[in-house]
């Protein structure tokens, strides 16, 4: 029986689009009413009508280390009571810094946010930055997250621009974004060949939102060697296999540099980039983060609860070796 769980969705729905906060959690494709959860400890969660579930969810991504763990718990408490957010530099922002950049290996700064959205959106206007372009190259089944560049279709054809996707997409900027094929590198080459006005190819490596589809022998390699021949930046949206797939990454799993790199959810949202070699624009764009020119985030990107929570997640996946990303 889901009575409690009916009664709170009946009240949602009058409150909330679609009685949800996210549309992963509306029940529409599967029939039912949502269950609204209580409590959750270890592989399990507890629904408002005392039923147990094994959670195969883990909330998305994070839960990693299983929910309500006694390490991040204690972590959590002991932040807290300092104060939640500051709205100034901390130490532990430096310290969960300095844990990104020694684990994934072509990270050398990075940049805090609150979403992986928001991380994307950061990626992408940094990469327009760089390279003073405009046109964005994305795939068929990537998701990176619901920033308007980004809910884009393909139009007739390979090599077409993009139409909105999404009520409140204006046109002329869907008409910004290319959509082809994932796994396909000749219809890459074809649009590099007929558009000379691209910033940034943005791909999941793995791709994770049109069930698991992993790169072909050889395809993620074409990939770099296309931007990079093009001068173009690769943007390695690694917000569902960062610290999954290899302690560093879907790079570290496939030997890939990519220019920029966005994560999220496992270490609470953060938007990660780095310098490429001889770019000198890369150090005036670093230059430029610091006084807000190409980057404008929030405000409130230093919450400490999040920080202590990250960084007790990947201590732990440090120490603990690749034993826990290899097993999950």
């Amino acid at each position: 029986m889901n009575d409690r769980s009916e009664e709170l969705f009946a009240n949602a729905v009058e409150l909330m689009p679609g009685g949800v906060n996210s549309p992963v959690r509306a029940f529409p494709g599967v029939g039912g009413t949502p269950r609204f959860i209580k409590s959750a400890r270890g592989a399990t969660i507890t629904d408002v009508d005392d039923q147990t579930y094994v959670d195969y969810v883990g909330s998305w991504g994070p839960m990693i280390l299983g929910h309500a763990d006694a390490e991040i718990v204690a972590a959590l408490q002991k932040a807290a009571a300092l104060g939640t957010s500051y709205g100034a530099p901390s130490e532990l922002e430096v310290q969960l810094a300095q844990e990104i950049v020694d684990a994934v290996p072509s990270i050398e700064m990075v940049r805090m946010v609150s979403s992986g959205t928001e991380a994307t959106m950061s990626a992408i206007r940094l990469a327009r930055g760089v390279t003073g372009r405009d046109k964005l190259v994305k795939f068929e089944g990537c998701y990176h997250g619901h920033g308007d560049s980004l809910l884009v279709k393909a139009g007739s054809g390979v090599a077409t621009l993009g139409l909105p996707d999404s009520p409140g997409v204006p046109a002329s900027l869907a008409a910004n974004t290319l959509t082809l094929p994932y796994n396909d590198p000749d219809s890459l080459q074809e649009v590099f060949s007929e558009h000379k006005d691209i910033a940034a190819v943005i791909i999941e490596p793995i791709v994770g939102n049109m069930g698991c589809v992993p790169p072909k022998p050889g395809y993620l390699v074409a990939v770099r060697e296309i931007t990079r021949a093009y001068g173009a930046l690769l943007i390695f949206d690694e917000v569902m296999t960062g610290f999954r797939v290899a302690r560093g990454g879907a790079q570290e799993l496939y030997g890939i540099t990519p220019d920029i790199t966005t994560l999220g959810k496992i270490i609470g949202g953060g938007r990660i980039w780095r310098k490429q070699g001889p770019h000198e624009k890369y150090r005036a764009c670093r230059a430029n983060l610091s006084g807000r020119n190409t980057v404008r985030e929030s405000a409130l990107n230093d919450c400490r609860t999040h920080h202590v929570a990250a960084l007790a997640r990947l201590i732990d996946l440090r120490t603990t070796g690749t034993r826990l990303c290899t097993t999950l």
